[in-house]
């Protein structure tokens, strides 16, 4: 049930980190605020398809 997603940066697009959600219990877009290496700095990363 279990579904991998992709964590993008929206300063730098760059697709940093990977995680799992569940889709049934998790309907909208994860959030975390994650570290860029590119950016150098914390940003909030999004769920990308």
């Amino acid at each position: 049930m279990r579904e991998i997603i992709t964590l993008q940066c929206p300063e730098c697009k760059n697709k940093n980190y990977s995680t799992t959600k569940n889709k049934k219990t998790t309907t909208g877009r994860l959030e975390f605020s994650k570290f860029c290496n590119t950016c150098r700095k914390h940003t909030d990363h999004k769920e990308t398809k």
